[in-house]
């Protein structure tokens, strides 16, 4: 496995597949050929169906300077064989031939890859993909899952993390603050400061659950506004993972270095699942995204409160199991119904989650490796309808208004 630091990016919304991978490929195809005189991008299935919603187009107009410099070429109907997320780039010379084409996927989380080999240039620095064997190894030797971390990305991690930390209090903050509407045909209405302000009414059990409520609508809102979020697996599901991390910050005074910790098990248990499974809603449905967010977020809250090395995994495990099936179906296209909501909702399970866990001492039947191998399958097993397309599920029988 790659480093953790490719999961968890730090970068603009709304979308990790849809608006910054396809933002990452342009600025390469641009780098290879500055003197061509026009571009032409093809984007393909998924990708060209939710497009427009993801702002696809602006974050490819936007690396190519205007839309006089490159042409965007939409095929929903056509799928690629590797990827859903499939994009060719064309660069024509001043007579109008065609100086090179490239054929390039968003596999989700912002990570680009070629048909058959990823196209990250870092080298692999985990020694294990499967959690099984890594639960192992700290059982073995008595480590935890921040420990392994450390061993194979060495102590500058931590730099990392701590910028990633930084973001996530960011947007969080930035988000609480922000009223009024999305952007977009939808008209959807900033919730994240409200549920704020009605939390306080409650008693303590409400009442936390009400700003989780409130922390993971704030960052999800950011997101969909094209605000400063970390892919966490990615940025649909950005808000889980600070959601719980927020709130647990905030009321119970965990130091920053314990919550860098449980940024490192959560990155752990998203790394293995990027690895061996998807983190790509447009692969495998929003249980790739929103489910894997859940189980990071499960695995940090679990780290957080002292679980063991069999609990936090137990944690994840449910946190990913009960969002098996889970479509991806966006209404029109855009990152927000149900999108948004579904943060919420995932970041109180991965509360109850760790609650649930920490009863138990760790021992239960289905791993969590076993959980990602049934929801890969799954994801293939799922219609295209289902898939970021926005043909079917919530988003069927809305009028596209892009």
């Amino acid at each position: 496995m790659k480093t953790i630091k490719e999961l968890l990016r730090i970068g603009n919304g709304p979308s990790s597949s849809h608006t910054m991978g396809p933002r990452f490929a342009s600025e390469k195809f641009l780098k290879k050929h500055p003197d061509a005189v026009h571009f032409e991008v093809t984007l393909y299935g998924s990708l060209a169906a939710t497009g427009k919603g993801h702002l696809t187009d602006v974050a490819i107009i936007d690396v190519f300077g205007s839309e006089d410099k490159v042409s965007i070429v939409w095929q929903p109907r056509i799928f690629l064989p590797y990827h859903p997320n499939g994009m060719m780039f064309k660069a024509i010379d001043a007579m109008g031939n065609v100086m090179d084409e490239w054929t390039v996927y968003s596999v989700g989380g912002g990570a680009l890859a070629e048909e058959g080999e990823n196209m990250q240039q870092s080298d692999d620095i985990y020694d294990m993909e499967h959690f099984s064997d890594i639960l192992q190894w700290c059982k073995r030797y008595g480590r935890s899952y921040w420990e392994y971390v450390e061993k194979c990305e060495g102590v500058e991690i931590w730099d990392y993390l701590r910028e990633v930390w930084r973001t996530m209090r960011e947007s969080v903050e930035n988000g609480l603050e922000a009223e009024g509407v999305l952007p977009g045909p939808l008209h959807l209405q900033r919730k994240a400061a409200a549920y704020h302000i009605k939390a306080s009414g409650y008693t303590a059990s409400l009442h936390g659950r009400g700003l989780v409520f409130s922390y993971a609508l704030a960052v999800s809102e950011e997101n969909a506004a094209g605000g400063r979020i970390v892919t966490a697996p990615t940025c649909g599901s950005c808000g889980v993972v600070p959601a719980i991390l927020y709130h647990l910050w905030k009321s119970r005074s965990f130091s920053e270095m314990r919550i860098l910790r449980a940024i490192a098990t959560a990155g752990l248990i998203g790394n293995v699942a990027k690895h061996t499974a998807s983190i790509s809603g447009a692969e495998a449905g929003c249980q790739a995204e929103v489910g894997v967010a859940c189980a990071m977020a499960a695995a940090a809250a679990c780290q957080l409160f002292g679980g063991s090395p069999a609990q936090i995994e137990y944690s994840a495990e449910m946190g990913l199991e009960h969002h098996l099936g889970m479509t991806c179906d966006p209404v029109c296209g855009m990152v927000q119904i149900p999108c948004i909501e579904r943060n919420a909702y995932a970041a109180a399970r991965a509360m109850d989650c760790n609650i649930y866990s920490s009863f138990s001492d760790g021992s239960h039947l289905v791993s969590f490796d076993k959980v990602l191998s049934v929801m890969m399958q799954t994801g293939r097993d799922l219609p295209s309808i289902y898939k970021e397309t926005s043909e079917g599920g919530l988003a069927k029988n809305y009028e596209r208004m892009l």
